[in-house]
């Protein structure tokens, strides 16, 4: 059995996410390989071979690689899938858009969002916004997984040694070309890779007093900035800080969550964190039932004396 992870990367370094993908191979069983396509991605190759448990990086150059392009990354991977058990994307944006294309093609159904490997060809996956977990055994002789990254714990990005094969790629699919990006830029740290994340709800009340309140607590702790699906909705935050089943799934060492009433959608982004914080002033408020420390205190006193003590 071999197992093929399809990397993520800016064509100069490897994403978070691959890492945890890595992880979630190797309990496949057999050897891991990473396929890294993209225009000059020599240095993400060769950060890929650095990664630990990694036995061969494929690495395939081209300028319709260069974005990632779904219908050309789907392309490349078809052409080597014939020699792979097992197809592994991280169940991000850029691994949804792939992932089915290449299942579709395969004849086979796509495993989504696997959070467990309990063995070759038996994976769990969560349902029902996380409240059940199903257990699905895949009898395709190709398995085609997205991986749930919170799921898995980031494999070793330094310590391996594997060999870098440059193939000739697919070519260009003609289906799409990329005309522009609009890319939000940030000093705080990516909220799905972020170690500490401080989030808002509805309780805050409008955009600045989410800035107000919110803003100096995550300067303090060097976090980044979260929020509810109720707070997005009412233009408290923007729409890529949102936590939850329609927005990000994390997983951070420390979740703070204020003025966050805790609904089923929002627990199910947040929930396997290391350690979550609430403060709220409802004492009835769902958060605490999955909260390691709960707070009940009006969010507007107790934030503002948090920042103070730190």
């Amino acid at each position: 059995m071999t197992a093929l992870v399809i990397a993520e990367h800016d064509n100069a370094s490897i994403k978070p996410a691959t890492l945890n993908t890595v992880t979630a191979a190797a309990q496949c069983g057999g050897e891991v390989h990473v396929l890294v396509a993209g225009l000059n991605a020599a240095a993400a190759a060769q950060a890929a071979s650095q990664i630990a448990g990694v036995a061969k990086v494929i690495h395939v150059e081209g300028e319709h690689f260069e974005h990632g392009l779904a219908e050309n990354m789907a392309a490349q991977v078809l052409a080597l899938a014939p020699a792979y058990t097992h197809i592994l994307f991280p169940a991000t944006a850029s691994g949804k858009n792939i992932a089915p294309r290449v299942a579709a093609c395969l004849d086979v159904g796509q495993i989504s969002d696997i959070t467990k490997v309990a063995s070759a060809d038996t994976f769990e996956r969560p349902i029902y916004a996380g409240n059940a977990i199903a257990t699905v055994q895949s009898l395709d002789t190709v398995k085609v997984i997205t991986v749930r990254t919170t799921g898995f714990d980031p494999a070793a990005a330094s310590g391996g040694s594997a060999a870098v094969d440059v193939l000739t790629g697919a070519a260009d699919s003609g289906r799409s070309k990329f005309l522009g990006s609009e890319i939000a830029k940030s000093d705080r740290p990516e909220l799905t890779a972020a170690k500490i994340i401080v989030s808002g709800g509805r309780a805050l009340g409008s955009a600045e007093k989410f800035d107000e309140v919110m803003t100096p607590l995550a300067d303090k702790l060097g976090a980044a900035l979260g929020a509810s699906r109720a707070a997005v909705d009412a233009g408290y935050a923007p729409n890529d800080w949102q936590v939850g089943q329609t927005g990000k799934i994390v997983a951070p060492q420390l979740y703070i969550a204020a003025g966050i009433s805790g609904a089923i959608q929002h627990l199910a982004g947040m929930k396997d964190s290391k350690v979550i914080v609430a403060i709220n002033k409802d004492a009835e408020a769902p958060i605490f039932s999955v909260a390691d420390y709960g707070l009940e205190a009006d969010l507007f006193v107790a934030v503002p004396e948090l920042t103070a003590s730190l």
